[in-house]
């Protein structure tokens, strides 16, 4: 972890900003969930719990901040809710969501499934393409197998 912050200080200083505590912090919450999705809320929650000094304001200016640095992607699964995730290193584009509308998980695609897709609007619509998001909705894995329920589902039973 100490190795990827260092990396996203150096990003913030080449683009003349410094790795504040209040940053790190934020930074911090967001690689030690880096699989969750989560919302500005949930990450200022996060942080209150280490550094209870910081506020809701802070948070965001940090999250929009890193979206503009793209060390962060920000997205929207359709719920009205912004959620934050971390960059992947090296990546050339956004990574691919699957979102699943009876459980609200997110599963994520880190292959490149539109790199046809893209050559193919670049060259017939003249569009140069910065980045890309793809969002599928449907049913996941884990409900559609009635014979292997997760965990949450045998809580109740």
């Amino acid at each position: 972890m100490e190795d990827r912050i260092d990396r996203i200080k150096k990003q913030l200083h080449s683009a003349s900003y410094k790795l504040t505590p209040q940053r790190e912090s934020t930074v911090r919450v967001l690689l030690e969930h880096e699989e969750d999705h989560l919302s500005a809320e949930d990450v200022y929650l996060l942080v209150k719990e280490k550094s209870p000094e910081i506020g809701l304001a802070t948070v965001y200016r940090t999250l929009e901040l890193l979206t503009e640095l793209k060390i962060v992607d920000k997205i929207n699964f359709g719920d009205g809710v912004s959620r934050y995730d971390l960059r992947q290193e090296g990546a050339k584009h956004f990574h691919h969501h699957l979102v699943c509308i009876e459980c609200g998980a997110v599963d994520e695609i880190q292959d490149d499934l539109l790199e046809d897709v893209e050559a193919i609007v670049e060259r017939d619509w003249n569009f140069k393409i910065k980045d890309h998001r793809l969002t599928f909705h449907g049913i996941c894995h884990r409900c559609q197998d009635p014979e292997n329920p997760d965990e949450e589902n045998n809580e109740n039973t």
